[in-house]
């Protein structure tokens, strides 16, 4: 047997054992050791910098990525590299907050779509469709509007702008559920439909929003990071990941770092945070979790 042909099979196991424990894998060790990490910026950011994100220092405006300033410091001053980290914690509330908005409102509705009588499902299906028939964003930006900026009003926006998508998911599985054998035997018993609701229906429809719910977070920090760029969110000086791109786009021609590096940061996680829910997706979908 060549060398060529022992290496080749050796490619081969180690792809069929990846397929058989798929929690070892790369593309899901990856995002997921990404994650923990922007877990414990949040939690606790003095562990990754020891700079203070709103210390002014006149004598170090704009200097270049070095080994102090990792990530270079702004107009100010600042380290750009604290105010990342300690921006970690308002963009990822904001991320996570706006996502389980979505998430219980697109539960409640779908299931009243899909449970109620016609005369309630049929207005609320059709205003279900037009609002997935417009871009997130622009409903986000119409909630702002009407509420204002800041980061309260910022993950409600978000939350709200979502609530559509999430609700006609929950009103198709809630339609399939209620078929199911489970649900008609409880009804054979007279259990009350409240408890039919609560107890099957509901917790036996919300396993796919699990994971729609953990790739919503990368997409719900996008947004708001869209948002205050624009400055219709977080404003600076906050020291939140859109905010950051939208202050360093002032410098772009003298200091790039000032916006490069935090979208470099923006951009990773919501990577991350996608292809966790994703590898998560594959692995509930094949039932293969040893």
């Amino acid at each position: 047997m060549t060398n060529a042909t022992l290496r080749d099979d050796d490619v081969l196991l180690r792809r069929q054992e990846g397929r058989r424990r798929p929690w070892l894998s790369f593309g899901l060790l990856a995002p997921l050791a990404f994650v923990i990490i922007l877990a414990l910026a949040t939690w606790a950011p003095q562990w990754f910098s020891h700079f203070d994100p709103e210390a002014v220092d006149p004598d170090a405006i704009l200097i270049a990525p070095d080994s102090t300033h990792w990530f270079g410091t702004d107009e100010l001053g600042r380290d750009l590299f604290s105010r990342v980290v300690y921006g970690t914690s308002q963009s990822l509330t904001i991320g996570v907050g706006a996502t389980l908005i979505a998430s219980i409102g697109g539960i409640v509705l779908g299931t009243i779509a899909a449970l109620a009588p016609r005369v309630i499902a049929r207005p609320l299906l059709r205003l279900i469709d037009i609002l997935l028939a417009f871009p997130e964003i622009l409903l986000a930006l119409l909630v702002i509007a009407v509420l204002g900026r800041g980061p309260a009003n910022t993950l409600l926006a978000v939350g709200l702008s979502s609530v559509a998508s999430y609700a006609r998911l929950i009103r198709s599985q809630v339609l399939q559920v209620k078929l199911s054998g489970y649900v008609e035997h409880a009804i054979a018993l007279g259990e009350h439909p409240w408890t039919i609701i609560s107890q099957h229906i509901v917790p036996n429809s919300i396993r796919p929003l699990l994971i729609l719910a953990t790739i919503g977070v990368g997409s719900s920090v996008l947004s708001a990071s869209a948002l205050s760029f624009l400055g219709l969110g977080v404003v600076p000086p906050a020291a939140e990941w859109g905010a950051l791109l939208a202050n360093g786009r002032n410098f772009l021609d003298i200091a790039p770092w000032t916006s490069l590096l935090p979208a470099t940061v923006v951009a990773v996680s919501v990577i991350s945070i996608t292809l966790l829910g994703r590898r998560l997706q594959t692995i509930l979908a094949t039932g293969d979790v040893r």
